[in-house]
Formats: structure tokens, C-alpha cells, sequence
């Protein structure tokens, strides 16, 4: 474990319905970094991000948090050191939008600031351009803005820690941007910030640290720069690119598609 360490992963294996999704990962998170985790469809990113969580157990090895096993941490430790965004956007009843960011704050809840938990709310909304739908019922919202307030939600917990799985997967482009950027300042203020991620350009443009998860483990962890090249992209993705730098991120461009061709499609049935 390096020294300033906020997560370390240690010889993490995973097994789920009966398939090795991790294996052997080691992995050190250091504090007040953004660290992007990238890799293709069912590399077991969402995983390793629920193992760091302790929302999903290791089958084997470890992981520590600011040199504690996760096994150590009682709930509400846990609620208060860090918050999880995950891939699902939805609640049982008709919560509103303020309703459903103000449940960020129950960790706190003994605390009983009442002021300070209304600050922290108003400006997780603000930050995610999701103050003028406060009173809107969460239920009624599209999928971008669902994803929008559950990041509010993340942001209202005010933890040092924040792991967010695909927080741009339903966004525009405006969006996608400006959560990016959230992630960044995040870690510019002092907190730790991973995030699982698609768009290896975007990622580029403002992780601290790339991730590479390929078939289960890590295959290159490093700066963008390091790390996407179009030798390493090309074998993750088993596609061919090229890597050019186009003003403060690379764009990585598919150079030939390995899709079978048109021809192969069948016509339709009349």
C-alpha cells in the first residue's frame, strides 16, 4: 500500500453466478485524486467498484480503507466515509426530487443540524443543475435527470470518498461534461473520487489516473498519457485505433470496424 492510500486492493478475486469476475487486482487509490476506471463491457469494472464499496464481498484477497478492512467498518462508518452512485436510478414511492437528494443526509441524521443539512442539499442540486426540479416527483423525471439527482443525492452525503459507476451514461453532452469537471474539483478539494467510464476521450480530459480493466484485472493503470496509447486501447478494445491529442484530452479513433459486414445482415421478411 503506498503511503497515502485513502483504498488498497490487495490479491481481490470475485465470483459471481459461478464465473471469475476479478481476479487478482491490485489497485491503491491515493487521497484527493480522480481516478477514471475504463475497460470494455464486462471487464468487471461495476464490480470492482461495488468490492471497494463493501457493497459486494471479495471471494478472495483484501481491501483496506485509510488502512482499515472495509470487514471493520460498522454501516454508519462506512455511510459517513464514503457514497456510491450506482448504475440504477430509481425509488419506490413518489419521492420528490428534494425529498430524494435530502436522503443523502441520513447518515448524519444524529447530528441533528438542520441548517447545515439544507445548505448541503440546496447546493447538491445547484452543482447538478437540478434545482429547478425540486418539487418535481422523481418518478416523473427523464433517465438524464434521474441520473442528475441521484448524483445530487451522492453529493448531499459529503463524504471524503465518492465512487460513481457510469455517472455520464445518460447524460448529454453538456452534462457529461460538467460532471466530469464536478469530479474533478471534488478531488481538487481534497477528496477521493473513482468513477467508472466509457468515453475514454472524456476521461482523458480530466482523470489524474487512468484504470485499464480487461478480462477480469488491471492492464495498465498510469496518466492518460500513459495509458492510452493505441497499442494498449487497440488490444483492451480488440479494435485498431489512433490516438491524437486534440487541445487538453486525447481522442482515441476507431480505425477499422471488426463488425461483420453489411452483406452478412439479412433482408427483412416480407
Amino acid at each position: 500500500m503506498t503511503v497515502d492510500a485513502v483504498v488498497s486492493v490487495r490479491g481481490v478475486s470475485c465470483r459471481l453466478g459461478g464465473r471469475e469476475v476479478l481476479h487478482d487486482v491490485d489497485l491503491d487509490v491515493r487521497a484527493g485524486t480522480l481516478v477514471v476506471v475504463v475497460g470494455p463491457n464486462g471487464a468487471g469494472k461495476s464490480t470492482l467498484l461495488s468490492v471497494v464499496s463493501g457493497d459486494l464481498a471479495a471471494t478472495a484477497g483484501t481491501v483496506t480503507l485509510d488502512g482499515r478492512p472495509l470487514a471493520d467498518w460498522t454501516p454508519v462508518e462506512l455511510a459517513r466515509r464514503r457514497a456510491v452512485l450506482g448504475q440504477s436510478h430509481d425509488v419506490s414511492f413518489g419521492f420528490t426530487v428534494a425529498e430524494v437528494v435530502a436522503m443523502g443526509r441520513y447518515p448524519w441524521t444524529s447530528r441533528d443540524d438542520v441548517a447545515a443539512d439544507a445548505d448541503l442539499v440546496a447546493w447538491a442540486l445547484e452543482r447538478t443543475d437540478t434545482a429547478h426540479l425540486a418539487e418535481r416527483s422523481f418518478r416523473q423525471l427523464s433517465g438524464g435527470e434521474r441520473a442528475r439527482v441521484s448524483l445530487a443525492r451522492v453529493l448531499a452525503q459529503d463524504t471524503d470518498l465518492v465512487l460513481l459507476d457510469e455517472p455520464t451514461a445518460a447524460l448529454d453532452l453538456r452534462h457529461q461534461e460538467e460532471v466530469l469537471v464536478l469530479a474533478r474539483g471534488l478531488a481538487r478539494a481534497g477528496r477521493t473520487v473513482v468513477v467508472v467510464a466509457h468515453d475514454l476521450s472524456l476521461a482523458s480530459a480530466h482523470a489524474d489516473e487512468l484504470v485499464v480493466v480487461a478480462e477480469g484485472t488491471v492492464a495498465a493503470h498510469g496518466t492518460p498519457a500513459e495509458v492510452l496509447t493505441a497499442d494498449l486501447v487497440g488490444r483492451t478494445y480488440g479494435l485498431p485505433v489512433e490516438v491524437h491529442r486534440v487541445g487538453d484530452r486525447l481522442a482515441v479513433v476507431p480505425t477499422a470496424a471488426t463488425a461483420r459486414p453489411d452483406d452478412d445482415i439479412p433482408s427483412p421478411r416480407s
